[in-house]
């Protein structure tokens, strides 16, 4: 899950787009911040629908940038126990600013994606959209996903193709893993989910451009270490 894009030099203006994609900081990462609610409406949208937020679950959602998705998680169901966490602060301020209409409806925090600082099985689903191009090769950051899932709990991930990023000069290798179907599935089930629980749908955007939702649900009787040999074969009816 490597990229195939050239490196790019470290001073040039793509390369310092490419690191603030990656890690939102200062004005040019709140400007960046306010850039990210256009591009990412329309993955936000479908994503929030796949999730189908219920009022009384708790749902977590990792890397929200702005908090485009939280607002409109909040608005599908306002009786739910929302959090989040996100490594950049200046994106913390704007979501909190974004929402602020939630008030304690809202628990967000500065952290990283590899050590979420909640027990396991804490929540009932967890969101990340756009987020997995800078998960850590080793997987730590998927598995933790796994881990804060209730079994039975439902993860919906969302990245752009491989294929439509390898045409953008800001998705360099140096900070953003690249994914095709093949590279989303293997992140999963190497993160514990059973094959038979993740659902891949390929998502058209405007422009030509294209991604991968998907939806996986943790085993009723799955850990991070062993799955379920009865869910290792896809299950036409989930």
């Amino acid at each position: 899950m490597t990229s195939t894009l050239p490196q790019h030099g470290g001073g040039d203006i793509w390369s310092r787009i490419d690191h603030q994609f990656a890690h939102p900081k200062g004005v040019a990462g709140r400007l960046l911040g306010h850039v990210m609610v256009p591009l990412n409406r329309t993955p936000n949208r479908k994503a929030v629908a796949a999730l189908a937020p219920q009022a009384g679950e708790a749902i977590l959602e990792v890397g929200f940038g702005p908090g485009q998705a939280l607002g409109e998680i909040l608005a599908a169901a306002p009786g739910c126990r929302l959090h989040g966490i996100d490594r950049s602060a200046e994106m913390v301020d704007l979501a909190c600013r974004r929402n602020a209409r939630a008030g304690s409806k809202l628990d967000l925090r500065v952290g990283n994606l590899d050590n979420l600082p909640w027990p396991d099985a804490r929540f009932d689903k967890v969101l990340a959209v756009n987020v997995a191009y800078f998960f850590d090769e080793e997987g730590v950051a998927a598995r933790e996903l796994h881990r804060v899932l209730r079994p039975g709990g439902r993860l919906v991930l969302y990245v752009t193709d491989r294929e439509t990023m390898a045409r953008w000069r800001l998705a360099g290798p140096e900070t953003h893993r690249l994914y095709g179907e093949a590279d989303v599935q293997a992140m999963l089930v190497a993160a514990g989910f059973a094959p038979g629980r993740i659902r891949l749908t390929s998502i058209s955007l405007p422009f030509g451009m294209k991604g991968w939702m998907a939806m996986a649900e943790r085993s009723r009787q799955s850990s991070v270490t062993m799955l379920d040999p009865a869910e290792t074969k896809a299950s036409a009816s989930w």
